[in-house]
Formats: structure tokens, sequence, C-alpha cells
């Protein structure tokens, strides 16, 4: 059973080897994940490197160094039989090698390895190995040597671009679980057992956070949840907008969160909107996002599409909170504070994420409160209350299991049957459907439609679907209006089934109804969509259990034929043992209890062969049917495909689920790589900058600037130390090349950061400076870490004498904006702005004077160097 994670690649590489357990076995691997071998042109290619003398390593190295996105890849080769070959490279994916006795384990998760291994090595994709040549030496190779399996001297780790990574024990992690956080217990699924955890869960991310302060509780959450700084970015009103992002579930989450924060920020004036975490990197950044503050949601840490769009914002200065589960995880190295769910370490086996959800919106409603109290609006009595119902609510949660049973009676009597489903709710309702709508959708593989519950009306009514109504928590004339469209729903021979508060009669027109605790309202969505979980569950089990007839059918004929053990009469020995299970299929069959399910054709078949397996209609009849000879053998291999499309149409494995996303895509790339290639900013990252600590805001003004430069003649780089802000800041050279090297630096007599390196570490933006007494011209560029300055990076650049005015217009408009500040400024006085008089100005003095001066020799006329 797999726990939803990869993509990999096994190959042999020549093609010697067609059995890649055989392959693994040779090399004493364990690999705990579903193997693929589609990808040819990893072999090939290595393969042709290797032909040229290259070893493994080496020629592995260079082939996945060509490929682009992220990608974590093994090789095996029987050239070089007693080595397996690993690449990692990017954010999202993942690859773990455990270390036990004799053993290396090859695993996407800790999860694939703590059953074997107690200690394992992480690979990273992200980190450059080689901070003098960032671009290319991130992500790793690692190499596992046969001879060492299990040893720490048979692993070998290289960057990217060939650097040693060497490895001690140190580098080795002790797996935070044990075997008995993934056992399945006494549950059938890994998804039930995760339901039932839910409450425990709860209370866990709830715990040491609460406090009392006069009686009435309050949120208490630590500076790595909540840093100082956004606290003060908050009061001081610096931040203006929060963004919540995530994908899938945690999106979902994320608009629930987005709704808490929105109750308790509600007397401020910031702008909360949650999206997709693709949403904000494909269509809502900004070159400077230091007035945002971004709420990333994520059960693993690992998902791909939110860990790139956080690189993306934190490079344009946003800060960044996590509300993650996996301590240690990527997103919580890339985040300015991480509010842990549960314990930090509550596991998940099942792809369709349940408990984590639960989780993370009581999480967001704990960092609203605490936002709100931030911002210096928190109300004491409302989150008092809204705490307190948190606190009651695994015990609400608890009687939700409760009605498993009657769920499951509700599930397998109204669900199957219909072949359209939606999902409506209403206010916080609205979220709960859309996160049952994506359980519905993994369980059950439906495409189901989610609705404001008035919308449904409007949209597909004439379907007559199956309709989840998520209603907990409603009250007054809302109440009543969902009552009214749940009457409409019911006319138009749709079948609403509603999840209401205990108690509620409003919905009588209903075609049942699961209850489900009185709450506090904001929470009330929390219990529908548990309720809505567990019907997802047992809808899954209903429609696998059609299947059975099926699959005791097709054991029938496995066990009458195996081994030509059938004599002549194959049909006549087959027939008793076909006759039950066809008789209950039949039945079910016209009751139309597959009408939701099993496709037409599938159903027509069985049917007919069935009727020929069972003597019904003659054989003679077949060949017209079906175009080739009744006989009864073909009768039988016919009718057991038959029965193979059948059954795979009609199961549902749940914890596993057919398509799930990572199996299928590795995520956004949505890298800006390009600006990288701008030579200008090449110098930038050879001279020895971080590429993670330039912010994109100066990338782009560097990539703007390089038109306008002749050459870089040389650089210098310093490293800030102390507090900007107390004023105490001291500044070192820590590299210096080029014409940089025959130069003293000013610092090196008197390190107080002071003038324009001061100006720039406080700014955060690059600045063109042009020297006073030698005129040398420089570029200097902030690195800044978790919004802080910790170094700058000094180009000597020389500029241009002249440039024509079309050129000059988007040189000055990517730096500073200084094309608009120099029109606006001139057209205070003057009637128009002549853009073609830009080329009489040296561009070293557009670059560098104050813009009021500039203005004045334009309007005076004095264009060219006085």
């Amino acid at each position: 059973e797999t726990t939803g994670t990869g993509p990999y690649v096994i190959g042999a590489l020549n093609g010697d080897v067609d059995n890649h357990h055989e392959l693994i076995a040779r090399h004493q691997l364990h690999i705990a994940e579903p193997i693929t071998t589609d990808a040819k042109v990893i072999p090939t290619l290595v393969s042709r490197q290797m032909r040229d003398g290259l070893p493994l390593a080496e020629a592995f190295r260079r082939t996945v160094a060509a490929f682009e996105g992220s990608v974590a890849i093994g090789a095996a080769t029987t050239r070089d039989p007693h080595h397996l070959a690993l690449a990692l490279r990017g954010s999202g994916q993942a690859l773990y090698v455990g270390l036990t006795e004799d053993t290396f384990v090859v695993a996407s998760e800790p999860y694939g390895v703590i059953e074997e291994c107690e200690r394992y090595l992480r690979m990273d994709g992200e980190t450059p190995g080689n901070p003098q040549n960032p671009a290319a030496s991130r992500g790793q190779v690692v190499m596992l040597a046969r001879s060492s399996a299990g040893e720490l001297t048979g692993i070998t780790r290289i960057a990217y671009d060939g650097t040693a990574l060497p490895l001690a024990d140190k580098n080795l992690a002790r797996a935070a679980v044990t075997t008995r956080d993934i056992d399945r217990g006494e549950f059938r699924h890994f998804l039930l057992k995760e339901i039932g955890e839910a409450p425990v869960s709860l209370q866990k991310t709830l715990r040491g956070r609460l406090v009392r302060h006069h009686g009435k509780l309050r949120v208490a959450l630590p500076p790595a949840s909540l840093p100082q700084a956004a606290v003060e970015a908050l009061q001081q009103g610096r931040t203006k907008r929060i963004l919540v992002i995530g994908q899938g579930t945690a999106a979902v989450a994320g608009q629930a969160i987005a709704g808490a924060l929105n109750d308790a920020l509600v007397r401020t004036s910031l702008s909360i909107t949650a999206l997709p975490a693709t949403e904000l990197s494909g269509f809502s950044m900004r070159d400077d996002m230091r007035d945002t503050l971004i709420i990333a949601v994520s059960q693993s840490g690992t998902t791909t599409d939110t860990n790139r769009t956080v690189d993306l914002v934190r490079q344009r200065g946003a800060t960044v909170l996590a509300i993650v589960n996996r301590r240690g995880s990527d997103l919580t190295d890339k985040a300015d504070g991480v509010l842990y769910t549960s314990d930090g370490r509550d596991v998940e086996m099942s792809v369709a994420s349940t408990k984590a959800f639960y989780a993370q919106c009581a999480a967001g409603q704990l960092l609203a409160l605490a936002l709100a109290r931030a911002a210096n609006v928190a109300d004491d009595q409302k989150e008092h209350e809204l705490l307190q119902a948190l606190l009651d609510l695994p015990t609400a949660m608890r009687a939700v299991l409760q009605q498993d049973d009657a769920i499951a009676e509700i599930a397998r009597r109204l669900a199957p049957q219909r072949r359209y489903w939606a999902l409506v709710g209403n206010g916080k309702n609205r979220t709960a459907a859309a996160e049952i709508r994506i359980k519905l959708s993994e369980l059950c593989y439906k495409s189901i439609a989610c609705d404001a519950t008035e919308d449904k009306k409007h949209i597909d009514l004439s379907a007559e679907p199956m309709i989840l109504v998520c209603a907990a928590g409603l009250t007054g004339s809302t109440a009543d209006d969902v009552a009214k469209e749940v009457a409409i729903y019911k006319a138009h021979k749709a079948c609403p089934i509603v999840i209401a508060t205990a108690g509620e009669a409003r919905f009588s027109s209903a075609a049942a109804t699961i209850h489900v605790p009185a709450v506090h309202p904001a929470l009330a969505y929390i219990l529908s969509t548990m309720a809505g979980h567990l019907f997802g569950y047992r809808t899954a089990l209903a429609i696998d259990q059609l299947a059975l007839p099926l699959r005791r059918m097709r054991g029938a004929i496995e066990e009458v034929v195996a081994e030509g053990a059938a004599g002549k009469d194959v049909l006549g020995e087959l027939r008793p043992h076909l006759q039950q299970p066809w008789l209950e299929f039949r039945k079910d069959l016209l009751l139309g209890r597959y009408d939701g399910t099993l496709e037409a054709r599938t159903a027509a078949r069985l049917v007919s062969l069935c009727n020929y397996a069972l003597g019904f209609v003659p054989l003679d009849v077949f060949a017209i049917e079906f175009g080739e000879p009744g006989a009864p053998g073909v009768v039988v291999d016919r009718l057991t495909e038959e029965l193979t499309h059948g059954i795979d149409q009609l199961t549902r494995p749940v914890d596993a689920i057919k398509h799930q996303a990572k199996t299928v895509t590795v995520g956004i790339s949505r890298n800006d790589e390009a600006v990288l290639t701008v030579p200008l900013v090449k110098a930038l990252l050879e001279a020895g900058a971080h590429r993670d600590h330039i912010g994109y805001r100066d990338l782009r003004a560097l990539a703007g600037l390089d038109p306008a430069v002749v050459s870089v003649l040389g650089s210098t780089r310093y490293r800030i130390d102390g507090n900007l802000e107390a004023g105490n800041a001291r500044i070192h050279v820590i590299d210096q090349r080029g014409i940089a090297t025959t130069l003293r630096s000013r610092t090196s007599g008197n390190p107080v950061l002071r003038g324009t390196k001061h100006l720039v570490a406080m700014e955060r933006q690059c600045i063109v400076a042009k020297g006073r007494s030698d005129d040398r011209t420089v570029l200097l560029v902030p690195e800044v870490e978790q919004n802080k300055t910790i170094g700058i990076t000094l180009l000597h650049v020389k500029f241009h004498e002249h440039m024509d005015a079309g050129s000059l217009r988007s040189v000055l408009g990517g730096y500073r904006n200084r094309y608009a500040a120099l029109s606006d400024a001139v057209t205070e006085t003057e009637p128009a702005f002549d853009e073609g008089l830009l080329a009489a100005m040296p561009v070293v003095d557009l670059l560098c004077e104050p813009i009021n001066a500039l203005a004045d020799r334009w309007r005076n006329g004095s264009l060219h160097r006085g």
C-alpha cells in the first residue's frame, strides 16, 4: 500500500536486466515505492556516456544535470552492477537513504525506512553545494556501494556540479516516528484509523498554546510560531495584506483559515485572501511583497507547488508563516515562523488526508486570534468563547464518530446508484463542502460539483444528482432558506442528504439526514466535514462491495481452470460455482445499484457472457454476437476479461487511490531562471552573492540595468554584523576580486556601517552610486535573509556614455522607477516631457543624480556634463 509519494524511476541502463526485482536483490536494496520504468531516456543517455569511459556517478550526474524541473531519480546499470545512483533536485521531491546492517533502504518518505532502519540520510535537492557556483550546484547525486551496504562509507555524495559533499554521522537523522505510528492496528483502512485519531490530533494542536488571563482563555504562541518581526509589522501598519496558500486539502483549509482571519481582524484594513499557491505564483506576484504576510498550509511540508511559491514570495520580501505537520520538512526551513499541527509528527498513511484538515483549521483559528491580539483588535470575550469551544470540539467529534453505522447505511442505500453527485454549503459550510468534495472524488472516482446552496437550482439541478448539503450550525432564516432549497432539490428528483445539527427538524424533505452535535457556529463546519469524510469512506466501501459477486465469479474460474485442472466440459464444471454470485449480480443490476458505477458496455457484455457460460444461450450464437467461435475456452477467456474490467471499475482501495497528484506531476517550476542568465546577474552570483539572499526586485532591477553596462571590472563582498535599527551594525570585507583587489576599502579602518552602504542595508534595495573622489561607478546589492540585511555585494561597473532614448526609458523604468519620477518632476513646471532628450544625457548621471537636480538640468537645457 502506497503512502502517496513519488515519482521514481529505476532504469536497467543497458536493457540487460529485465527483472528489476532481481536487480534490487542483487544490490541488497529494498525499494519502498512502486517502480516505474518508462523513462527510457535516462538509461540511454547514461549508457552512452559510460561507453565513452565515464564512471556511473559522473555519467549519471551529467545526465540529470541537463534536466529541468524537480526530479527524484534512481538508476542502475549492468556495466557497474555493484552501485546504485540516486539524484534529487528541486523542492517537493524527497529521497531518503536508510542505513541498517548490510542494507540500504531507499524511500521517498521516512516512513519507508523506519521499519528497517533507525538512521537515514535525507538528500537535499535545493541547497547549493558550492557557494561559488550556486545555480549549477543545486541538487545532489548519491552513489550507494554494495560492498559497504548499510555503512556510511558506502555512500558517496556530490553536488550537481560535481562538488564533493563529504558525509559524517552528523549528516544522518534518526526517525522521529516508529513502526507503531504507521501501524494500521485493528482498522480495515488507514483512512478510518486517521479519522478516528482526529479528536486527539486536534487536542494536541491546542496543547500548550492556551493560557488563562484574568479568568479568560487566551492564545499564547511562541516567537518560533509568530516571530516578533511579524507582530511589529502588524502593529506598525507595514503589513497590508495576508494571503493564505496551499494546494488541495491544504488550500481548502486555507479558506477556513482566511475566514477565521477575517472574523478576528474585521476591525483592521487588512486585505485577507485564500488562494491556491499556484494562483499566487502564477498571477498575483509583485516585485515588492514586503507588505504581505503569507500563511502557507501543508500537511507534509513537501508540497512542491506550495514550497516553490514560498521561495518566490520570500525573494520578494514577504514574511512567511507555515502551518505544517512535519518537523524538519522543507517548508519549515523556508518559513519565518512555524505553527505545527498536532505534535508536528502526526503520521497520515492514507493518500486521502483527513485528520490533518481539522488540525490545520484549529491551528489557523489560533493564529487568527493571535494576529488579532498582535494588531490590537482582540475581543477578550469572543476569544474566550471561541477557545473554549475549540477545547470542547474533540468531544463533539467523538460523537460524530459514533454516527458511523448510521452514515454507512445512508451511503450504501443512496449513493452508488446515483451517477451524478454534488456538494453544497453556505458560509463556512461552503468550505466543508469543498473539502468533502475532494475526499468523495479521491475515494469514489467521481467528478463532483461544489456550489453555494442556493446556486444549485440555477446550475445543474436537471442532472437529478445526489446532493450532500452541509448545514451544520445554521440557525434562523438562513436555516429556513436552506430547508426550502432542499425541498426544491427533492421536487426535481434529486437526492438530497443533509448534514445538520442534532435536533434540527427543518430538513424533513431530505432523503436522509446525518446529525452532528451542536457546537460554536464558527466551528460547526468542522463537524460537517468529519461527517462528510465518513460518508465518503462508507460510500467507497459500498461501491467496492458491488464488485464482490464479480470477484467470486473470477475466483471460481481461476480455481477450476488452475493449472489445467478443468476437464473437457469446463463450462459444466464452472456452472455450479458461477450461479450464486451471478444471481446476486443480476439482482443488484436490475435494482439499479450499478447505475452510477458500472459502464453500460461492461454490464451488457457481462450479462451476455454469463448467459453463454451458464447455458442460458446456445454457444452457436456466440460467433454472431462476438465475432469469434463459441468454443468453451473462448467463452471462459472473454468472461474472465470482462469480469476483470468490471472489477476494475468497481474497486475502491481507499488508502491508495487510482491516480494521485504526486505520481503524475512534480509541480510548478515558476523558477524565473531566465533572469539568472542576464550577464549582470551572472556577474553578481559569480562574485559570490548567494542566490537565495538576493531579492527578486533587485534581480529584476539588475536585468533592467544590464543593457547600460559595458563591463563589470571587479567586486567586493561585505558581511554585516550587529543591529541596524539600534545603530551598532558593523561591515567587514570578506572577498575582493578584479579591480577591487587593488583598492583599499574604507571599512578596513572604520567598520561602522554608514553612508550609502547603510542606506542600502536599511532600504534593502540595490543602488547605483558614483564615487565623489575617484568618479568610479559602483552597484551595491543587499543580501537579505529572513528580512534582515546580512551583507552587501558591490560591483565595480563601467556604463555606456550615452544610449538611445528608447533603451534609456527601459533602463530607467526598471531601476527604482526613475523614468516616471523624472517625467513627473519635469512636468511640474513644463507642459510635456521630451523623452528624446534622454539620449543627450550621460547614462551615469541619469542613474545617480538626484531627480530634482536632473529635472533642473532638463529645464535649463544643461543636458551634457558641465
